[in-house]
């Protein structure tokens, strides 16, 4: 019995690989719950889609996409992710990854073997707040995927999403410095939380003050999106 590990498919966007035509694969299941997180039927729920339905789609689109986009959910969580990985760049894809930073064996692994162009690292929050926003204690592992990330070549963006009741600008502030401190070099992407739409967490509007002030540095670019 084949496991459907793939919730739904973004058969194409220009949007989430950056000057590149891709789709999204939306793996289910994550080991975090973060408060915002806007797509609970993705967490909590089961894939849909079986992994050969994938590879018989993006036969069809060669030539017409230029990357595959693994997120979810986690989807460095799904015990064959390496292997489908693997799979997509044989086709000649280029790979990208969206990721919580919790798997970061995995994440070296596949930097070693050539598997990965491009990453999104998400930046939950400083120590202070990670817990209570994520509901895990994945703290440490994440900043291991960052240092790996930091100590390798591999293009990559860290991001972060913002709501009002849970980051202020303080907050990001001191991200910032933590990013030039550890010799991140960038932009930095504020995500703002999707106001009225059903969450993990029972939270109110999030307003969205943050954008009083522009908080590049000389090293890093603070994107608003």
């Amino acid at each position: 019995m084949l496991t459907k590990a793939i919730s739904s498919i973004t058969p194409f966007t220009l949007l989430d690989y950056p000057h590149k035509a891709a789709c999204i694969l939306w793996y289910a299941g994550c080991n975090m719950r973060c408060l915002y997180c806007y797509n609970p039927e993705i967490v909590l729920g089961k894939g849909t889609i079986a992994f050969d339905a994938i590879l018989s789609f993006l036969d069809k689109r060669k030539g017409l996409l230029d990357a595959v986009v693994f997120s979810g959910g986690e989807c460095t969580l799904h015990k064959r992710i390496y292997n489908h990985i693997m799979q997509v760049k044989t086709l000649g894809f280029l790979v990208k990854i969206d990721t919580n930073g919790s798997k970061p064996e995995l994440l070296q692994r596949l930097i070693d073997e050539n598997a990965l162009d491009y990453v999104a690292l998400d930046f939950k929050a400083l120590p202070s707040k990670f817990q209570y926003i994520t509901q895990s204690k994945l703290y440490a592992a994440f900043k291991q995927s960052l240092d790996i990330l930091l100590a390798n070549t591999i293009p990559f963006e860290v991001r972060t999403t913002y709501h009002s009741e849970l980051l202020d600008k303080e907050d990001i502030k001191k991200m910032i410095v933590f990013l030039e401190t550890h010799r991140y070099v960038g932009n930095y992407y504020i995500q703002h939380f999707r106001n009225d739409t059903k969450t993990l967490g029972n939270l109110s509007y999030s307003k969205k003050n943050i954008l009083e002030k522009n908080l590049s540095t000389a090293t890093i670019n603070v994107v608003f999106r």
